[in-house]
């Protein structure tokens, strides 16, 4: 399938269940599904977890963003390794749906929230799920590599 077509859908897919979300679930309401998975709606003006949110400008969030992803590309585009090259694209998706998300509202919106009795994992969104596949990809190609 073409790069392109995998970028765009993903980024439609993550904006359109984060536009569901803030449509149709309260800010900080929780929605418990089964035991460990809840829906919310939470606005993450930080980094990854909130890390340093209200410290730092959702502007400059916006520009280190963009320079990672220009990064990210040049790895991509110089890669031979068509796994590496998948991780990376997924990756490039996850990152730009966040930045998007971060241009049109000053915020991240996450919405699947992990939980099991007194653990809790930070709410995330699609885009997350995307670069943390992505990762595994390259992580899988790098290990295969030192395995031959």
């Amino acid at each position: 399938m073409n790069k392109l077509i995998i970028f765009l859908i993903l980024i439609f897919f993550d904006f359109i269940s984060k536009k569901i979300v803030y449509e149709l679930i309260d800010l900080n309401t929780f929605i418990p599904l089964t035991f460990f998975l809840d829906l919310t709606h939470i606005h993450n003006f930080g980094v990854s977890f909130g890390l340093f949110a209200g410290l730092i400008s959702p502007w400059i969030l916006v520009v280190i963003g963009l320079l990672v992803v220009i990064f990210i590309y040049y790895l991509m585009i110089s890669s031979s390794d068509k796994i590496e090259k998948m991780g990376l694209l997924i990756i490039i998706s996850g990152a730009i749906s966040n930045i998007i998300d971060r241009i049109l509202n000053g915020y991240v919106i996450d919405f699947i929230y992990l939980n099991y009795r007194d653990l809790y994992w930070p709410a995330f969104n699609f885009a997350d799920i995307y670069i943390t596949l992505g990762i595994m990809m390259i992580l899988s190609s790098f290990f295969r590599k030192i395995k031959k």
